[in-house]
């Protein structure tokens, strides 16, 4: 999840110097009473327990610091970030304290910021003083850390601003079936935290200006609009044809509810909107606007190749497993969409936490963050180059077992739903991959010039921009990319090989709506 927050000042440190971000790390040995030798950069320093200490004091009295400083003097990969991060924890009692609650408490006093793995390093913080606190609820700093971020992915998927269903309460124990050190948390347990976030929101430190975009987020029907950031661009517009054919889960969306409907789309930011009339940009959005639109974090947009009954239909799949068809005025408007849609989602859609998918006793779709990613470009394509190597891995672990004919009809049905998931899942990061790196080598930020580019070159067909993949020719280059880097290993650990993908293996339309 990626959480946008801003500073606020304390209002009874008038007296203070407040550190600009360039001034922190320049005033903080003066600040600390340390020696010029002992300077805290880039874990280079004397570890010094008492000026942890010191150091975690002033971050929770906010003495000459801002909330928005707390996070980045916690996160750092050092010894001495997690000495002050221990003794900064030191500072708060949760004993007797609901998780929940804990962590309520805990959000409150800092604007929790930085890139994921730095704020997973802050709550893993957290979940260590909380178990401290708390030794006979949960048995081990692991399962509490697991259960804090699904927190953390809950509240963002019931107050978010992503649009679609919400998670149920039966959706979120079988998310973490498990994942309590090998075994289930207690049902009660997790009712009791799905409800208690449900009814009443994690609320972080926010600065004026996302306060007040969050009021003017609700609409008269209590649905959260599409929170747009600031110079969010317009990506794409014009006339399509919808049609709902699965809704969350994969589910067949009941006949009544199928028909095919003409709108104008807009793709802007991460959100398709879908309108009745022509877009004008003064216009505001209707509450059945809001109601239609459909968000593309972590969707594939790919050509519905089999699909006969009319012509330019590509599907779009979205990180919950609903299915759209829409069909294009022509071809070419067809593969535009594909590639737009794709592109976006690539660059935007933000980097996963770890899902333990292969220790689940019940199979179940691990819940993907709604928001925008804040990782530079380079760094989301790592990111997406490392999910995919971790997809191949588990994909070929799985295909290396065949299920026994004598096993439960319920344990082959989870074994197909494991592989198409995975099979799915790594399409999606072989796309996002191919996709930011002729990004790269184009040189170009305006989509339209790169589409133009992307494919007029020849290395990149128009086939392979809307994904059938009649052959691994993007897995293995993503492959042999990622094996340079890693001396050669990565191939070997992801399963992946050059062999060209069986007929059986290939991503299709009705692949995408057999259920």
């Amino acid at each position: 999840i990626t959480i946008i927050l801003c500073s606020s000042f304390n209002p009874f440190l008038d007296k203070a110097r407040l550190a600009t971000d360039s001034e922190l790390d320049q005033d903080l040995s003066e600040r600390l009473g340390l020696d010029s030798s002992e300077t805290l950069t880039n874990g280079s320093h004397r570890a010094d327990v008492a000026a942890a200490r010191r150091l975690a004091k002033r971050l929770f009295n906010l003495d000459g610091f801002r909330k928005s400083d707390v996070a980045r003097h916690l996160s750092k990969n050092n010894d001495f970030s997690r000495m002050v991060a221990e003794e900064y924890l030191s500072f708060f009692t949760f004993t007797g304290l609901a998780l929940d609650q804990a962590l309520r408490t805990f959000l409150r006093q800092f604007a929790l910021m930085g890139e994921t793995q730095e704020r997973e390093r802050v709550l893993s913080h957290f979940s260590k003083r909380y178990l401290e606190c708390n030794p006979k609820t949960i048995p081990s700093e692991d399962a509490v850390h697991t259960l804090t971020c699904a927190l953390m992915l809950l509240n963002t998927d019931l107050h978010g601003q992503n649009i679609g269903k919400r998670m149920s309460c039966t959706q979120f124990i079988g998310n973490l079936e498990g994942l309590n050190d090998g075994q289930d948390f207690h049902k009660d347990l997790l009712k009791a935290l799905y409800n208690s976030i449900k009814n009443q929101k994690l609320q972080w430190t926010l600065c004026d200006s996302s306060a007040s975009r969050s009021v003017k987020g609700e609409g008269s029907s209590g649905k959260p609009l599409p929170d747009e950031p600031s110079g969010s661009l317009l990506y794409k517009n014009g006339f399509l044809v919808r049609k709902v054919h699965a809704d969350s889960d994969g589910k067949r969306t009941p006949r009544g509810k199928r028909g095919w409907k003409t709108f104008y789309v807009i793709l802007k930011g991460l959100i398709l909107y879908l309108q009745k009339g022509e877009y004008r940009p003064e216009k505001q959005l209707s509450e059945e606007d809001l109601k239609n639109a459909v968000s593309i974090h972590h969707s594939l947009a790919m050509k519905a190749s089999d699909y006969s009954k009319r012509p330019n239909v590509f599907y779009l799949r979205t990180a919950d497993w609903r299915v759209y068809l829409f069909q294009a005025p022509n071809a070419e408007q067809m593969q535009s969409w594909i590639t737009r849609i794709n592109a976006v989602a690539a660059m935007f859609s933000a980097p996963p936490f770890p899902a333990a998918i292969g220790s689940q006793k019940k199979f179940s779709r691990p819940l993907l963050p709604g928001t925008m990613s804040k990782l530079s470009e380079e760094e989301q394509i790592r990111s997406h180059e490392s999910r995919f190597r971790a997809l191949s891995h588990e994909l070929s672990e799985l295909r290396s077992y065949t299920p026994d004919r004598k096993v439960k009809g319920r344990e082959l049905e989870e074994h197909r739903q494991r592989d198409e998931y995975l099979d799915f899942e790594k399409t999606r990061y072989a796309t996002y991959v191919m996709l930011l790196r002729a990004k790269v080598r184009s040189g170009e930020e305006d989509l339209s010039v790169f589409e133009s580019k992307l494919l007029e070159d020849n290395r990149l067909q128009r086939a392979h921009s809307s994904p059938t993949l009649q052959d691994s020719s993007q897995a293995s280059q993503i492959s042999q990319a990622s094996s340079a880097r890693d001396g050669g290993n990565s191939s070997k650990a992801s399963g992946c090989s050059s062999k060209p993908r069986q007929e059986g293996q290939r991503h299709s339309y009705r692949q995408a709506v057999k259920k």
